[in-house]
């Protein structure tokens, strides 16, 4: 059963709670609202962890990176841990690089027995449009990709990851804040063939 969240309000979000930090707004596009973030203190939390309980996923998501700092985190989804916090927790993270006028995708997933990252420095994308970024793991291999486009792969011993919550725009400590958009975000508990991915949206 897949899960879509639209980022087009600051008070609920796949019908869960949201908690709010810096101002981050709410901006119109071809394809509804989307909510965008000054790459400085703008940070939304979402209390659910969308892939938690799954053993193999999709993370889908459609965003605008505009520039600004080097790393940026910007969809983090992390395991609850009351003692330790949850930014070292198992998690699953969307990143970005920014490098001169493009970026290139960091995929990253991390828990027990497993630390992965998947990223290619040399496969760059222009900044200011609208991209879907996917990552998918099927048991065995995970995968990043870009509107559709493999980008890295890799094997994985996966376990996992337990309920928690998922923060929006920043990493979950709120460090590596994310200067752009975020539109959407679909969840699916097992690996989606790229002909199933949702893309773009019409409008974008």
């Amino acid at each position: 059963m897949t899960t879509v969240w639209t980022f087009d309000n600051l008070d609920a979000i796949g019908g869960y709670a949201v908690t709010v930090e810096g101002a981050p707004t709410l901006i119109e596009t071809g394809a509804g609202k989307a909510i965008q973030f000054d790459g400085a203190a703008d940070i939304v939390y979402v209390a659910n962890h969308p892939l938690a309980g799954a053993a193999a996923f999709s993370v889908e998501a459609v965003f605008r990176p505009d520039g600004g700092a080097f790393e940026q985190r910007w969809l983090h989804l992390a395991e609850a841990d009351a003692v330790n916090g949850d930014a070292q927790s198992p998690r699953t993270l969307f990143e970005i690089r920014v490098v001169e006028t493009g970026w290139y995708l960091d995929a990253f997933t991390t828990g027990p027995g497993y630390n992965t990252t998947l990223v290619v420095p040399e496969k760059t994308f222009p900044l200011s449009r609208w991209y879907a970024v996917q990552q998918t793991f099927d048991g065995k291999i995970y995968r990043s990709f870009v509107d559709g486009v493999l980008q890295a792969e890799a094997e994985l011993t996966y376990t996992p990851q337990k309920a928690g919550r998922t923060g929006i725009g920043m990493r979950i400590n709120k460090a590596t804040p994310f200067h752009g958009a975020v539109h959407s975000a679909r969840f699916t508990p097992h690996a989606l063939a790229v002909a199933d991915f949702a893309g773009l949206p019409k409008g974008l």
